[in-house]
């Protein structure tokens, strides 16, 4: 199962002018979009993107992942920011203070899975799948995301730790996967005390307290606002956003985020959970969520 768990939506459903997509499964949207009435009965279509996948609503933001220079550049732009940070922790470190410490996520943040993304427009499949992502996992094709291998090589430098917190679920080899996984791509602090795997819940605070009772946290790196703050699962867009602002000083300091227009919570706002089937029913509520404001032409 996919973690915590746009868009050029097919041809009879959206075309979006922001870059973005997602994956899912749901059965209610928060949004509470009514699919249009057909003339027939006919069978869903849950097998993907009609045609010959040309109109999958994934290309736009799959392209973006793969080739945009500005994609590489806002990772580049993160981890200069927490390098800042780290920097300026350490000008004011004390030696009778806690250990410095830096918390992050995996998947998107410093793991990029464009390869996975790739397959599914390749194989005409316009959302996520948990099915393909799990046998996925363990081919171990994830590559550094721009800046990340850099970065924590600078915070193994100068003495601050990193702590690898993530959920995911592939069964009882989850945690010998994405170990492996950041071990082949040489990442530094790859041990039983500072990689955590939730396979049972997205909730990362338990384990993120644990860490700060011991350690000064430096700033916090994910993909998803539910890497910073529990406080942001909610299934509603506009509460989401409302709460994101509260928090809108934290940004570039304590919360350093990377960019991800494919998956993650933002998802669960619209569809009421992460993973929304492949039904012409959730394509429309894509529709409806990217012409949340449109221009209406008199």
């Amino acid at each position: 199962m996919k973690r915590h768990f746009s868009v050029l939506l097919a041809s009879t459903v959206i075309l979006s002018t922001t870059v973005g997509y997602v994956f899912g499964s749901s059965k209610q949207s928060s949004m509470q979009v009514q699919a249009a009435p057909t003339q027939q009965e006919k069978a869903p279509n849950v097998e993907g993107s009609t045609g010959d996948g040309l109109n999958n609503m994934l290309t736009t933001a799959v392209a973006w992942k793969q080739t945009a220079a500005e994609y590489k550049a806002l990772y580049h732009q993160s981890f200069n920011m927490a390098r800042m940070q780290v920097d300026l922790a350490l000008a004011n470190h004390k030696p009778d203070d806690k250990q410095l410490a830096v918390i992050t996520d995996l998947d998107d943040t410093i793991l990029s899975p464009v390869n996975y993304w790739g397959y599914l427009i390749n194989n005409n499949k316009d959302f996520f799948e948990d099915g393909i992502w799990d046998k996925w996992i363990p081919t171990y094709n994830m590559v550094p995301t721009p800046g990340s291998l850099e970065f924590f090589n600078y915070c193994k430098e100068k003495g601050v730790e990193v702590f690898y917190v993530s959920s995911r679920d592939q069964g009882p080899k989850t945690y010998k996967y994405a170990k492996t996984q950041l071990k082949k791509l040489k990442f530094p602090y790859v041990d039983d005390n500072h990689l955590t795997i939730l396979r049972d819940t997205s909730n990362k605070e338990t384990r993120q307290n644990e860490i700060v009772q011991n350690y000064n946290v430096i700033s916090y790196l994910g993909d998803n606002l539910n890497d910073f703050r529990r406080v942001y699962y909610v299934t509603d867009v506009d509460e989401r956003a409302k709460l994101m602002e509260q928090d809108k000083d934290l940004y570039g300091s304590k919360f350093i985020l990377m960019p991800n227009p494919t998956d993650g919570h933002w998802v669960r706002a619209i569809f009421g959970e992460s993973e929304p089937p492949a039904t012409d029913e959730n394509r429309a509520i894509w529709k409806e969520a990217a012409t949340r404001s449109a221009w209406k032409q008199k």
